[in-house]
């Protein structure tokens, strides 16, 4: 599934990940976390977006601490990719290995709160529907394509190693050690 639509909400420069995952409710269930999502910015954010939406952000989207809960919780709320001017490299890592595309695109001007958009990443295309303007970007690479259709690094390496037949984690030995 290369293509992705839904709305944009629209966000400025420095959204940290204390913004996307507040530190306060990092004890909750990655369900609970969620719920408090961008809530400092936007408190209906949460609330509101609905599967497929897009979180779009200026520069340094994700900086701050390392928490890979800051894209848990995005995903979580159904946010099928993330665009932003830059990423900080953490963040933009986190999203990639639990299978939520991560887009580099300045969006200033170009998209506005609530736009209709459409992501293909595969062709390297996002789409403004409100306004019928489309712009190239970053295509992504055919073994980071898979790694997103099968929902991430370690569902991907689940898979690619997996044997016909095989459990997916084979029993230990008895005795063997967890060293």
């Amino acid at each position: 599934m290369s293509a992705r639509e839904g709305r944009a909400w629209v966000f400025g420069d420095g959204i940290d990940t204390d913004l996307l995952a507040p530190g306060y409710a990092m004890k909750k269930s990655p369900a609970e976390l969620a719920k408090h999502t961008l809530e400092a910015v936007d408190p209906h954010f949460a609330a509101h977006i609905k599967p497929g939406d897009m979180l779009v952000a200026g520069a340094d989207l994700g900086i701050g601490s390392s928490r890979e809960q800051a894209a848990i919780s995005l995903k979580t709320l159904g946010v099928s990719a993330v665009i932003a001017k830059s990423f900080a490299r953490i963040f933009y890592r986190n999203c990639m290995n639990i299978g939520l595309p991560a887009i580099q695109f300045d969006p200033a001007g170009r998209i506005h709160p609530g736009d209709q958009l459409r992501l293909d990443l595969a062709a390297g295309r996002l789409s403004n529907l409100a306004t019928g303007k489309t712009w190239p970007v970053p295509a992504l690479p055919p073994h980071l394509m898979t790694m997103i259709e099968r929902g991430g690094l370690m569902a991907s390496l689940t898979a690619r190693f997996a044997k016909p037949g095989a459990a997916a984690h084979p029993p230990r030995p008895q005795g063997a050690s967890h060293d």
